[in-house]
């Protein structure tokens, strides 16, 4: 039973009367008591759910501990809720109002109001009321100070395999993109390139193997044609030109200059080849053949062990950060004058890479087509009986629609928010009749929508709008994940085990029901409702683009046909689909302000919101680093996006201040998520 006093609670009782007892008032909160007690009712509440820095509360900047997270960290974390404390009524504190659903909390009632949890979270409140600012201080003090500063580790990242194609390129002038027969890379936190996913299956290894042996054969096929011997040599046993190619290719390879040890060891294998086939080349093949399967050259060092960068890892980083590709000449002389151990000196590298368009666009096209997922278009399969159009070559061109409108924001620097804003787009004939727009002269070409136009931006594009439906039919929850995880940085959890996710037949007892009305279990049943309460409404404001991306008034549905009667249903020559009215009101929940009817309204609201803003920021910093931000990387963030707001939100503004960022020039391994590639 709850007892309840003039409206108040048990539970706010006790806050009130612990508050105003002069012991409470003096001492100093427990932060053991926060860890071994409040903590735990937090986690049973799975707060850390939506409350992280990808959770779907991500916007209210409380993010709770990691799971693996420290003593001490979780006790500071305790003390860091002073904030959420209302010191002249703790009753009234967010941090009991909010999870108790007193104050309208998206995540609903958490922990149940009048129950034991509440009455523990309201001593913590209580006790932090009492405390002042010093006394907090001092304790947060303490607690760091107990923490230590984590050792760093030696971190390398793997290449990608559209790293590994473009280094192999730019080594030996070979275009022929082995990796693409390399296994498939898999998406984790978003990208291809995150550290979780980078280990070394043996069928990787046999790849790169046999990459090398045939890639070391083309670059000696027809003799030295693409002069990676930098000297004339004498005989097969030349050993002073041999000592200058391994230096020279080596220091190439490897993006740094070869240890003496090392140029012994490969001008052993130099020697070994040649003296046996007589031929200098038979044995420069071979060092190129064991160089490209050194962890040399397919890792890229993050840090030294001492945590800090030497000049050729920075030169390294920041090459296949703005080029996702090896450094060129001037960036290895860069670095060997020291010039990139400066802020300054990285801007000045970073603004000549950037001015290099073709190696600058191909790198950024990788994060891009990594970040809206191209691939799930280009992949899409549509039915074709209803979506006759949706051909392959039609696919490709909505990658390539969303590509030029990027290219166009990027590199014309303007506002990079206009991507959801956009009142024109870049279209062919096929997309511009599919758009229901006038169509251009030539392909790709710039078409400004017409007055009356329900499209704007990104989320009326086909890429996101058919990558994120099904064969046959919308998917109001894909469309609402992507705008959550990709635009917000929100995760949203997987359903749990054993739910069904079919739906009901749209024509129940000869009533027709749109998409909407079928899903509406989803918020009805409390085991979807948590969920799909922060997807499906998001989704339902996109109903009028059917899955192909295509305008419609009215939702079709299909009508089987008779028992008997052959055929498929709503197939040519069955009954005709019945039209259903469709309601495309959609809000995010959490985000305020926040109704919406279709891409233009959305498109705005996002493009206004620093949610939005900042979680662009978000996704380049997990692209760059290869692993998600932790609590430790917040004020790295909070400067890059004081930097891209200040310009104006100019994209490249947002590179060079990754390259400038402190961060750069040292990796420390903050995340435990994260794992050293071996």
């Amino acid at each position: 039973m709850t007892f309840r006093i003039a409206g108040l609670s048990l539970a706010s009782i006790l806050v009130l009367v612990i508050a105003s007892t002069p012991r409470a008032q003096s001492a100093a909160p427990d932060p053991a008591f926060f860890q071994s007690q409040v903590f735990p009712v937090f986690e049973a509440a799975k707060c850390s759910g939506c409350h992280s820095a990808s959770g779907v509360a991500s916007g209210t900047h409380l993010y709770f501990p990691e799971k693996d997270a420290t003593p001490a960290q979780i006790r500071a974390f305790g003390l860091s809720l002073s904030g959420l404390v209302d010191r002249a009524d703790p009753s009234r504190s967010l941090l009991l109002t909010k999870p108790t659903n007193i104050v309208r909390h998206t995540g609903g009632v958490r922990i149940k109001p009048g129950s034991p949890e509440e009455q523990l979270v309201a001593r913590w409140a209580a006790s932090l009321a009492s405390a002042s600012d010093a006394t907090l201080s001092a304790a947060m003090k303490a607690l760091r100070e107990d923490e230590g500063e984590a050792a760093p580790k030696q971190l390398v990242r793997r290449l990608t395999h559209a790293q590994y194609d473009n280094t192999v390129r730019d080594l030996l002038n070979d275009y022929s993109r082995p990796a693409q027969r390399f296994p498939r890379e898999d998406y984790v936190d978003g990208f291809k390139n995150q550290l979780t996913a980078q280990d070394m299956p043996p069928l990787l290894v046999e790849t790169y193997s046999t990459a090398a042996e045939r890639l070391a054969l083309n670059a000696f096929r027809v003799g030295d044609i693409n002069g990676l011997i930098p000297c004339k040599p004498a005989s097969a046993g030349d050993a002073k030109c041999r000592d200058a190619f391994v230096r020279k290719f080596g220091q190439r390879a490897f993006r740094r200059p070869l240890r003496e040890d090392e140029v012994k060891r490969y001008a052993a294998v130099f020697s070994e080849q040649a003296r046996a086939a007589r031929r200098f080349n038979d044995g420069a093949r071979v060092v190129v053949e064991a160089m490209l399967q050194s962890p040399n050259f397919l890792f890229h060092v993050e840090a030294g062990p001492d945590g800090k960068s030497t000049d050729f890892d920075i030169a390294s980083r920041l090459s296949y950060l703005l080029w996702n590709t090896m450094p060129d000449d001037a960036l290895f002389a860069s670095a060997e004058k020291g010039d990139l151990r400066s802020a300054d000196g990285r801007e000045r590298a970073a603004k000549r890479m950037l001015e290099n368009a073709p190696r600058a666009r191909q790198a950024l096209d990788e994060f891009f087509e990594e970040w809206l997922r191209f691939d799930r278009v280009i992949n899409a399969v549509k039915a074709r009986h209803r979506f006759p159009e949706f051909e392959p070559e039609l696919a490709a061109a909505m990658a390539e629609e969303t590509r030029s409108l990027l290219h166009h924001l990027v590199w014309n620097d303007r506002n990079f928010m206009e991507a959801l804003t956009a009142d024109y787009s870049f279209l062919t004939s096929e997309l511009a009749a599919l758009y229901d727009v006038p169509a251009p002269d030539g392909q790709f070409e710039m078409v400004k929508f017409p007055a009356g136009s329900k499209r704007a931006g990104l989320l009326g594009q086909g890429t996101f709008l058919a990558s994120t439906a099904g064969p046959t039919d919308t998917s109001p929850t894909a469309r609402g994940i992507f705008v959550r995880e990709r635009l917000l940085c929100q995760h949203v959890p997987p359903p749990p085990p054993g739910v069904i996710t079919t739906l009901p037949d749209p024509l129940v007892d000869q009533a027709p029901k749109g998409r909407r009305q079928l899903m509406n279990e989803h918020v009805e049943n409390p085991a979807c409702a948590s969920c799909h309460r922060l997807m499906d409404p998001i989704g339902f404001g996109f109903e009028h683009f059917d899955a192909v991306g295509k305008w419609r008034e009215k939702e079709m549905i299909p009508v089987p046909r008779p028992a008997g009667a052959g055929g498929g249903g709503g197939g040519r020559g069955g009954p005709p689909p019945v039209p259903v009215e469709i309601d495309a009101q959609g809000e995010i929940a959490g985000l305020p302000n926040s109704a919406f009817s279709g891409a233009q309204q959305l498109g705005a609201i996002l493009a206004e919101s620093p949610v939005c803003q900042e979680c662009i920021v978000r996704q380049m910093f997990r692209y760059s680093y290869g692993r998600l931000e932790t609590a430790a990387d917040e004020g790295t963030i909070d400067d890059l996006y004081a930097r891209f707001k200040g310009s104006g939100f100019r994209f490249k503004t947002l590179l060079i201040a990754l390259a400038q960022s402190p961060e750069f020039l040292r990796q420390w391994n903050t995340s435990r998520r994260s794992t050293d590639a071996q």
